[in-house]
């Protein structure tokens, strides 16, 4: 039963029901308080009733900083999730408490992010959030609905196609030649990724122990899907592999990924090669290994897709050579 009495200017509602722990809350007018208690009752008579807990009432910025401090660790590739997560921080959906986190401050977020980044971006903005709040829900106590859910997300954008010319090739490795103060990782980096179509990550990750080069063979205990696999290296990668020299630390390349991203930008703008990614090197990699490699089941061996699907995203043929093949 609900009770309803006058403290310090203020109405006080208070309901309770057998099997529920007791709901208080203050208005400013008596109405109010009784129109706040019928719900209430209704809520826990009807089976809707949801305690808020006192989790809900903490900023989203507290949310994302604690996914970041303790999930994003247990994860590959977190860096890349911190940074994502600072940038939501930065925003001003970040200040809203979770239980005021509605669907339209969410697509107010999404709409200022459009503004300012591409489609994708957004996409994996949104998912990020909604992947933190879906882990609050069941691992910290937080009652609140899944905003995300109720926002509808732009458009996926085209897959890109963006694959090397010959002449292109030849200014990327020329600009990232080891000259002067360069990183004499690049270079190599460039060349295996155009001979094994590997992952940044996968390459970054290379071990002198898991490479075979009397077999032609690398071995990933980790790829990006999570299964350990073998890539087969050709002679010019064996070649490649074979002249760089060997470090103390067991890996193949001393570089990171932050360092690799700057270096990559600064070279093809020296090799006037606009808009290049280094990941579309494994775009033209494949593209180039499917005229060696016809069957596709073996063609996604070597490039390590566990879907067909997934592998026409790479390949991509030129309307004119698929003419001569057609003859």
């Amino acid at each position: 039963m609900a009770s309803i009495r006058e403290r310090s200017g203020t109405w006080q509602a208070r309901v309770r029901r057998e099997g529920y722990p007791a709901e208080v809350k203050s208005f400013a007018t008596r109405a109010e308080a009784q129109k706040w208690a019928r719900h209430m009752e209704a809520s826990m008579d009807g089976g809707a009733y949801r305690s808020r807990s006192g989790v809900d009432k903490a900023l989203l910025s507290d949310m994302l900083q604690r996914y970041a401090d303790e999930i994003s660790p247990t994860k590959r590739g977190h860096l890349d999730e911190v940074i994502r997560i600072k940038a939501l921080n930065r925003s001003k959906m970040a200040a809203f408490s979770l239980e005021k986190l509605t669907p339209t401050v969410v697509a107010n977020f999404r709409d200022e992010r459009l503004r300012a980044v591409q489609a994708g971006a957004v996409i994996r903005d949104l998912s990020l959030l909604s992947s933190v709040i879906n882990h609050a829900r069941r691992e910290w106590g937080v009652t609140i609905d899944n905003p995300c859910l109720l926002v509808k997300k732009p458009p996926t954008p085209a897959g890109r196609t963006r694959v090397l010319s010959a002449d292109e090739e030849s200014r990327l490795l020329a600009a990232v030649a080891p000259v002067g103060r360069r990183n004499p990782d690049m270079l190599p980096l460039v060349r295996l990724a155009l001979q094994t179509a590997m992952r940044r990550g996968e390459l970054l990750a290379l071990r002198w122990e898991h490479i075979d080069l009397a077999a032609q063979t690398a071995y990933l205990p980790v790829s990006k899907n999570g299964h350990p696999r073998k890539v087969p290296l050709s002679r010019d990668a064996v070649a490649v592999l074979s002249a760089v020299p060997v470090n103390d630390s067991g890996r193949v390349f001393g570089i990171s990924a932050q360092t690799l991203a700057a270096a990559f930008k600064r070279a093809r703008v020296r090799a006037c090669v606009p808009a290049l990614r280094f990941h579309d090197l494994r775009h033209t990699a494949t593209s180039r290994m499917a005229d060696k490699l016809p069957n596709v089941i073996e063609l996604a061996a070597v490039t390590g897709h566990r879907s067909l699907q997934m592998l026409k995203r790479y390949y991509h043929p030129s309307a004119e050579a698929l003419a001569k093949k057609l003859g």
